[in-house]
């Protein structure tokens, strides 16, 4: 203790009431030089240390849920630190950084309980120092988990508006193109003299595009042999693209028989036309159909939102599972057109409507299907099956999404759910999609099971029909 380190201590606001004398019940003390960006204490290692600071400052260094550290706080010139994990026995909970050339006066750990024992002045300014440490410490653990709630809620809220948002602007595009199309067919159409029979067989093709609906019965393969049956037709017919037509009117029950009669009593000409009139004004309902499956999605995951914000309870609606799963398929009907991914639909017709009270099961299907396009490599398989099983008094709906990807690797499987880990390239996936999943599925007091391995990875739902205190009283 030199005069020189006396009088710098002095000038400590913790030490302030000590005399010149009293000072020196810190002996034995060390001496700490440190430079620009040297740690000083390291989070979860044991504490040993109290220290004085002197000279410089210290950042006390904190990690966010992506991984990066930021300063959460600042010691300066005078600062005193490290006595709560010493009091409270526990590792150090941040990690100390040196900003710059910084001088510190170090008390081992027993030389920290000498001076507790030796000063009670300085053990009331270190108590005091702790306790309201111990309250900031508090407040920032709180705000730190209410910001990393708002974080989640955010990332997620992002990952899911991606899909719909992508598709609406997708469809609206080719509806632009569509409707140049029909302006065009429409043109020609008003510039010929048809008799009462050719207006009557374009009339009830027209009337069946208008009401079309989607074929929701046909499993994967019906829906293949439909397409290629009409494809043939339509070539036979000298349609051009017939292939790239074929699928759009095959979609909606449209078959070789009800074209027969515009076939034989328009010119050839003109039945081309009509069938590409058709053809346009069906993918112009299948897009705005898009269009409004993907507004509808946005309005539904605000709703979400401010039902976990608000803890709302939600009220009981009717869902057809189906249709859920199909909405699905249409929001991302063209990364699975891109990658040539086979779809094995096997949708159990006549389910019964499932009865819940939380919003969001079409982003169960979503995230389950997105991960299985991404897991396929080009022209892979993916399969949906749904079915209905009774135990008793209690119905479940059961849904299987299987894909034949290169499986998720044994030591992440334990992993996939957690928040912010994913097995996907950066940039490409959040690690968001399969947490969401899973809370969602339990929001429904449902069941979520997988099972990998290389080329077969299988996510299976659980759902009850009904709520569990609706079924118990059933």
């Amino acid at each position: 203790m030199t005069d020189e380190l006396l009088t710098e201590l002095s000038a400590i606001p913790l030490l302030a009431s000590l005399s010149r004398e009293q000072l020196h019940c810190l002996e034995p003390v060390q001496l700490v030089h440190l430079g620009a960006g040297d740690i000083l204490a390291r989070i979860g290692e044991i504490a040993d240390s109290f220290w004085i600071l002197l000279e410089g400052e210290i950042d006390v260094m904190d990690t966010q849920a992506d991984g990066k550290e930021f300063a959460a706080h600042v010691f300066t010139k005078g600062g005193t630190f490290g006595e709560v994990p010493l009091l409270a026995n526990i590792p150090n909970t941040s990690t100390l950084r040196s900003r710059g050339a910084t001088r510190l006066l170090r008390l081992d750990e027993n030389g920290f309980w000498r001076l507790m024992t030796a000063c009670p002045e300085v053990r009331q300014a270190i108590l005091r120092n702790m306790a309201t440490r111990l309250q900031k410490m508090q407040h920032y653990a709180v705000q730190q988990e209410k910001m990393a709630a708002l974080g989640t809620l955010a990332a997620g809220l992002m990952h899911e508006l991606n899909n719909p948002g992508a598709a609406a602007r997708r469809a609206a595009t080719q509806l632009r193109e569509n409707f140049l199309r029909l302006q065009e067919l429409s043109r020609k159409f008003s510039q010929l003299t048809l008799n009462d029979e050719q207006r009557s067989c374009v009339a009830a093709l027209h009337d069946q595009a208008l009401h079309a609906t989607p074929t929701l019965h046909l499993n994967s393969i019906e829906q293949s042999d439909a397409e290629d049956a009409l494809c043939e037709w339509m070539e036979a017919a000298n349609i051009p693209n017939a292939w790239k037509v074929a699928p759009s009117l095959a979609a909606v029950g449209v078959t070789a028989s009800d074209m027969i009669c515009a076939q034989e009593e328009l010119p050839p000409g003109t039945f081309v036309d009509a069938v590409a009139w058709i053809e346009a004004t069906i993918s112009s309902m299948q897009l705005i159909s898009t269009i409004e499956e993907s507004i509808g999605r946005v309005t539904e995951l605000v709703k979400s939102v401010k039902s976990y914000a608000y803890e709302g309870s939600g009220q009981l609606h009717s869902v057809d599972l189906n249709e859920s799963i199909y909405a699905a398929l249409v929001i991302l009907g063209h990364k699975v057109r891109e990658k040539q991914i086979v779809l094995e639909k096997k949708l159990s017709p006549g389910l019964p409507a499932l009865e819940c009270g939380c919003r969001g099961l079409n982003q169960i299907w979503t995230n389950l299907l997105d991960n299985a396009i991404d897991a396929v490599a080009m022209g892979g398989t993916i399969s949906i099956k749904t079915w209905n099983e009774t135990s008793g008094a209690v119905g479940e709906l059961c849904i299987l999404i299987r894909d034949n990807g290169e499986g998720i690797r044994p030591e992440a499987q334990s992993r996939i759910f957690d928040p912010f880990f994913t097995t996907k390239e950066p940039g490409v996936g959040t690690g968001l999609g399969l947490g969401i999943v899973q809370k969602l599925v339990e929001q429904n007091m449902g069941v979520l099971r997988f099972a990998s391995q290389p080329g077969c990875t299988e996510f299976m739902v659980r759902l009850p029909v009904k709520p569990q205190g609706q079924a118990q009283a059933g």
